[in-house]
């Protein structure tokens, strides 16, 4: 956690209060050791006055400002250094704060329900629920670890939703409502639940503050000004996300709507996703699918996910996995 002590210090702490000496022992870990004084000091001056003899890393640490350090302190310090064994493994478990760190964005995780042919909804708009209580239920779970939700204005008009972790996570992600005219009811769930977690409300900066969002201003929710495409057409998703990164949001979670997951999908700014997939026919051409925007001009050859992996959920299928950056 955030101004905790990092995993190396626990890892010591808990063989002590086990009268295990560390002494002489091999420590494994996933990133490489921190070699400086930031909320807590440098672990590698742990590790050292410890006597652990062997450090086995998995990968070396992204952030610029410690990048090879831990490990060039430990070697100088006579430790034993062995660098890369499960790399991948490694890097995968650290994705979303490699993202941070070498882009300057948060990780994007998009989400969405849809029926067997391909829909989010009816050609109504009618969509509660696609999925089933139990898929239903991971996905509060995938929200209770997030630093952010994000969605359109269409999805909150058209759904009323709150956008919380029911129960409660780990976290209490911030609430983001891409809005560029200032279309959120004032008595909306979002609206009413502003003690419950903050909310941010995004428009264009070259149009007028929507009066809408200065009344909600009033009651607690944040105003954010962003950029317009270069079409014109929409916000300029990548400055919104360098926004968010220099608020040190890790994890993001855009669970849509149509206009919103396409809009990220047309920028490859989607580095997971997570899909559940109901045994449900709906038809109609007019109902939304999952993704809108511009699209491919072509067919991919390969899979869009990186080992997807396929779990049965009650009578759903929950497909989750990291994009393939391999192709366009």
């Amino acid at each position: 956690r955030l101004g905790a002590l990092h995993a190396e210090r626990e890892c010591l702490a808990a063989a002590r209060e086990r009268q295990l000496d560390p002494c002489g022992m091999t420590m494994y870990v996933t990133l490489e050791p921190c070699n400086h004084h930031g909320k807590t000091p440098p672990c590698t001056e742990a590790v050292i006055q410890s006597g652990v003899q062997r450090v086995v890393v998995g990968t070396t640490d992204p952030a610029p400002h410690n990048e090879g350090l831990g490990l060039e302190r430990l070697s100088q310090a006579g430790v034993q250094v062995e660098v890369g064994v499960c790399r991948e493994e490694a890097e995968a478990l650290i994705a979303p704060f490699s993202t941070l760190c070498t882009l300057g964005r948060p990780y994007v995780l998009a989400k969405w329900a849809m029926t067997l042919d391909g829909k989010l909804a009816t050609r109504t708009g009618s969509s509660k629920w696609i999925s089933s209580p139990a898929s239903r239920a991971i996905v509060h779970q995938l929200r209770g670890r997030m630093d952010g939700i994000l969605v359109g204005i269409g999805t909150v008009i058209a759904d009323d939703p709150e956008l919380t972790a029911r129960p409660a996570g780990v976290r209490t992600p911030l609430r983001i409502v891409l809005d560029p005219h200032g279309r959120l009811p004032s008595q909306s769930r979002l609206a009413a639940t502003l003690d419950a977690a903050p909310l941010l409300l995004v428009s264009r900066a070259d149009h007028p503050v929507p009066e809408e969002h200065r009344r909600l201003e009033s009651s607690g929710a944040e105003l954010l000004r962003c950029p317009a495409n270069d079409s014109g057409t929409g916000l300029d998703l990548q400055s919104l996300l360098e926004e968010l990164g220099k608020r040190q949001l890790t994890n993001l979670l855009v669970e849509g709507g149509s206009r919103v997951l396409g809009a990220f999908r047309d920028q490859d700014l989607i580095d997971e996703v997570h899909c559940f997939l109901a045994p449900k026919l709906v038809g109609g051409e007019m109902a939304a699918t999952p993704m809108a925007g511009r699209g491919l001009d072509d067919m991919p050859q390969q899979a869009s996910l990186v080992d997807p992996r396929f779990e049965l959920i009650d009578s759903d299928v929950y497909i989750h996995g990291r994009v393939n950056r391999d192709i366009a």
